[in-house]
């Protein structure tokens, strides 16, 4: 009796086993689906928090200094707003160098921009974003904030959008986060190789570029960001260069070259196509030329980016 008993539970487990291997076989697995990672995004006002911190370090490696710039960004979608593209809204714009205490950018408080497509406008400027807006920037107590200080502040919108709507969205031509339908791919993105020019006003020459180098998107997965499902990518730069001329001052050039590799993460809500979180890391190594001693600075410089989608209530 006690074999038979032994013999049944056997063959029942068996059973139970060959027959969950079948459904298993018959139920695709939520990884081996297809997702459209392209779609537009849902017509909802979004609210985001960005932070940026440069930091500088010794040719020995020691950490000199920290800056922390903090962007807080409203987006009304262009069928709520009225407008020709995305009414994007400044709210707030803070910087802190190194200890000093953290103030505001006046001029940038509620500034309104439309964004419209990815690309350079008509004057030259990158995703229309407007250069004047960034010259001769002072702080809320009235002091001058450096010409290298303005430029960190006028391309932590570049570096939002560039992330938001270019690696994140369809790209109007070639390869890009359209071509990413199952977790596993990776794909050379159309905007590897670009070259977009940096000069911004009278403080950045023309003829300054960031050079990107082959930048690569990947599907690595799912994950979920503010009770959302999303997917998540990441992006690498390749070997990246750049060039920067700057004028501090009348009849003062200060020429500077250097190479920078980021990359970082993406995730993106999988029902309302919206970004919900960034993650960057770059190192950038350069060389500064001044017209007087000590004539040559190199340094070594690490930038690390977050952006959240955040609710109203914590906007």
């Amino acid at each position: 009796m006690k074999s038979k008993s032994v013999k049944s539970a056997i063959i029942g487990f068996v059973t139970i086993l060959i027959i969950t291997n079948i459904i298993e076989a018959q139920i695709p697995s939520i990884l081996d689906q297809e997702f459209d990672l392209a779609g537009a995004p849902a017509q909802e006002i979004q609210y985001f928090k960005m932070e940026s911190r440069l930091i500088s370090y010794a040719l020995d490696g020691k950490r000199v200094g920290t800056d922390i710039f903090r962007l807080q960004l409203k987006c009304v979608p262009a069928k709520i707003a009225g407008k020709e593209g995305d009414e994007y809204t400044c709210v707030r714009f803070t910087v802190q160098q190194g200890n000093n205490p953290e103030v505001e950018i006046p001029v940038l408080k509620n500034w309104k921009y439309i964004f419209k497509e990815a690309g350079i406008d008509e004057q030259g400027q990158v995703f229309g974003i407007d250069h004047s807006k960034f010259e001769n920037l002072t702080d809320s107590n009235g002091n001058a904030i450096p010409p290298d200080k303005s430029y960190h502040v006028y391309n932590a919108f570049i570096d939002f959008h560039s992330f938001c709507n270019v690696f994140a969205a369809k790209a109007p031509e070639g390869s890009g986060i359209q071509d990413l339908t199952e977790i596993g791919q990776k794909i050379v993105h159309a905007a590897a190789f670009s070259e977009p020019p940096v000069n911004l006003g009278a403080n950045v020459s023309e003829g300054s570029f960031f050079k990107n180098g082959e930048i690569t998107l990947e599907f690595k997965g799912l994950s979920v960001v503010n009770g959302s499902s999303c997917a998540l990518i990441e992006y690498d730069s390749g070997e990246s260069s750049f060039k920067m001329t700057m004028n501090p001052m009348p009849n003062m050039e200060v020429q500077t070259t250097g190479s920078s590799h980021y990359k970082g993460d993406i995730y993106k809500d999988l029902t309302t196509n919206w970004v919900q979180k960034v993650t960057m890391i770059e190192f950038v190594i350069s060389e500064t030329t001044l017209p007087m001693p000590p004539n040559k600075i190199n340094s070594v410089n690490e930038r690390q980016i977050i952006i959240r989608n955040v609710s109203e209530e914590e906007f």
